[in-house]
């Protein structure tokens, strides 16, 4: 089996990275893959060092007449089984009638995307049973609609060394990790943090509103307690530093750092944003709280401070529905019995 995979993504961001990290693991399982990639060296580097030939396109905007040509003569080269379009933008560049070969077109959702933009596909999928939802909704037939959960790696790694951030190595510490977006809800957090006594929160993430967040930690006078880290690709090593990781976002379809943390042993805070009400199970393997509520934050955080067997618990329990449901080798075999399936389509079965 063939399969092209197409990611125009972000420089950095949650889809993006969990991109790279399935299209390894489907190499590590031995799926023959073509990858395309919006030009990003860093991204480019990372699979070439996994022993992935990835192809860097322009991927620019309406004007660019040259990215669907290259795509098309890269997929009829490729003579795939499967087409993976990640997302709008890759999505749109893909062509069965230029490529002129026969393939399964499957549109990746990681959010609501609008269902119009897939038309051209067969088949889609979806990270949270109410994104496929979403998809029927929007009039996409029941049937090519499918649920595929995101997997985190459980990999452990030594932990980030905390005097090198400033960070007492005794003190409480709390872990986020997203785009610096308004969507991520950081400035809530970063108010809930000083109600929160002792406790030290590292941000690991780069976007647009890095400065904004960086004036509101000076404003609330957590300069020493606070540490934005910029994007890391160390998880592993930052979970194993932390006690507790936080999620406070205001949107958030799925949510990788919620399995991250359920692999690393984490317990973990988020709040009631549709992705995590759809995962979490409320006091049993996480905790969940208003949306936009400073005050609520606070309480859980303190809550997991005071409470030690309780935050165990939670991590606890977290950890036995990741080994079950959210292992790379549980959703890497969802995806080959889902390509099986669908290219029977083309092979005439």
């Amino acid at each position: 089996m063939k399969v092209v995979q197409i990611m125009a993504g972000a420089d950095v961001g949650g889809a993006e990275t969990y991109f790279v990290d399935m299209v390894m693991a489907l190499h590590r399982a031995g799926l023959d893959q073509t990858v395309v990639i919006r030009r990003n060296s860093h991204r480019a580097a990372q699979l070439r060092a996994a022993g992935i030939d990835a192809l860097e396109l322009s991927f620019g905007g309406l004007l660019d007449i040259f990215t669907g040509r290259q795509l098309s003569r890269i997929i009829h080269d490729a003579e795939p089984d499967v087409v993976q379009s990640w997302m709008n933008r890759a999505t749109r560049f893909v062509s069965r009638e230029r490529a002129g070969v026969p393939f399964v077109h499957v549109g990746w959702f990681g959010g609501y995307y609008k269902v119009s933009n897939y038309r051209e596909c067969d088949h889609l999928v979806g990270v949270t049973p109410d994104i496929r939802d979403h998809q029927v909704k929007g009039g996409w037939p029941a049937a090519r609609a499918h649920f595929i959960p995101t997997f985190a790696d459980a990999a452990t790694a030594p932990a980030v060394d905390r005097a090198a951030l400033n960070t007492p190595a005794d003190a409480p510490l709390f872990l986020a990790l997203g785009r610096l977006h308004q969507k991520k809800a950081f400035d809530i957090l970063i108010r809930a943090q000083g109600r929160v006594p002792g406790a030290y929160l590292w941000i690991a993430g780069e976007g647009e509103l890095r400065g904004a967040l960086e004036k509101l930690i000076t404003a609330e006078g957590l300069s020493d307690r606070v540490r934005m880290l910029g994007w890391r690709d160390d998880r592993a090593a930052l979970f194993a530093a932390a006690d507790y990781c936080v999620m406070p976002s205001r949107y958030e379809p799925f949510g990788t750092v919620m399995i991250e943390a359920w692999a690393q042993d984490t317990p973990l805070i988020c709040a009631r944003a549709k992705g995590p009400v759809g995962l979490i199970r409320d006091g049993e393997d996480g905790l969940l709280v208003p949306i936009d509520d400073v005050g609520a934050l606070a309480g859980a955080m303190n809550r997991l401070l005071s409470e030690p067997d309780f935050a165990g618990a939670l991590a606890r329990t977290a950890r036995a529905r990741f080994d079950v449901e959210y292992t790379e080798a549980a959703v890497v075999r969802r995806y080959l019995d889902f390509y099986g399936e669908i290219t029977q389509e083309i092979r005439g079965a």
